[in-house]
């Protein structure tokens, strides 16, 4: 409205204006978000004598070089942490997020006595701190024969896993009108086909939101698969790297910016593929959670 009454000059020069605040909004977030991958490609390929030259350019790549890579995956089993992460991160989010669909559907559409109470414990059992779990946690990983082993991985993940998913996917629920279900099951549907045929499906940008959060929390995992994990060929990406390639305060930062590079690379491509459902998701629980 301020606009339309503006000479057609002045109207130019302050669209002109809020483009180019636009533009440089958008171009500090994307150099601040991409400057440490940026950094961490070039670290990767640049040789010893340039990475540890103070006068030159810590942009510019002389001479590239991929012995940093081969030290990688010559030295140690950079591939086996890398199919050890994928398999963990990704049966514990799909555990999770079958327990976090049961169990967030049943507090947002069931009613029974201690409902919300309820709700409420699972979000405070997500809150409490992983410092403070994991030494019981490995006494009873002893006690099952699954210390030093992926599965011990696959069955505590889910431990702060399956609160974080239900309780996010319960405002999602929230957000279906009841009247869907109804008309469903005056069809009928049972409980369980309503959920399948109608709730799920309106609610997949939420599920796969919830998956994608639950996927990023079991990769970047440290502290459970430090303490759990002792034998090099079951290590993950996240404990793996460090510790192979921080040997006392020698650091090998060639190799070490390769697998930090290499490890982003599966959740920057899942996120790729679901970007999408992942912002109808967001926008979904910002407006109707």
């Amino acid at each position: 409205m301020a606009v339309t009454g503006l000479l057609p000059g002045q109207r130019r020069r302050r669209l002109a204006g809020k483009t180019i605040m636009v533009y440089a909004t958008v171009a500090f977030f994307l150099i601040t978000t991409l400057l440490p991958f940026v950094w961490m490609a070039i670290s990767s390929v640049k040789p010893n004598r340039e990475l540890y030259n103070l006068e030159q350019s810590p942009f510019v790549v002389y001479s590239p070089t991929l012995e940093h890579y081969g030290y990688l995956f010559t030295k140690y089993p950079f591939a086996r942490w890398m199919l050890n992460t994928f398999a963990v991160s990704v049966i514990s989010t799909a555990f999770s997020l079958v327990i976090g669909i049961l169990g967030g559907y049943s507090l947002a559409r069931l009613r029974f006595r201690g409902a919300e109470a309820m709700g409420l414990g699972i979000f405070i059992t997500y809150l409490v701190p992983r410092t403070l779990l994991f030494v019981p946690l490995v006494y009873v990983m002893k006690l099952l024969g699954l210390f030093d082993s992926i599965w011990s991985l696959v069955i505590v993940y889910p431990t702060f896993l399956i609160p974080f998913c239900t309780w996010l996917l319960m405002g999602y629920f929230r957000s279906i009108p009841r009247e869907l279900e109804e008309c469903a099951m005056i069809d009928g549907c049972s409980r369980m086909g309503a959920l399948f045929k109608i709730v799920l499906p309106l609610c997949l940008p939420g599920i796969v939101s919830a998956g994608l959060f639950a996927f990023t929390l079991s990769w970047s995992e440290f502290i459970y698969a430090l303490t759990f994990i002792q034998s090099a060929a079951n290590k993950t990406v996240s404990v793996g790297a460090v510790g192979a390639l921080t040997v006392g305060d020698t650091f090998f930062w060639g190799s070490l910016m390769g697998a930090a590079l290499l490890g982003s690379v599966p959740v920057a491509l899942i996120y790729s593929f679901f970007m999408e459902y992942y912002v109808k998701g967001l926008v979904a629980g910002a407006v109707k959670g």
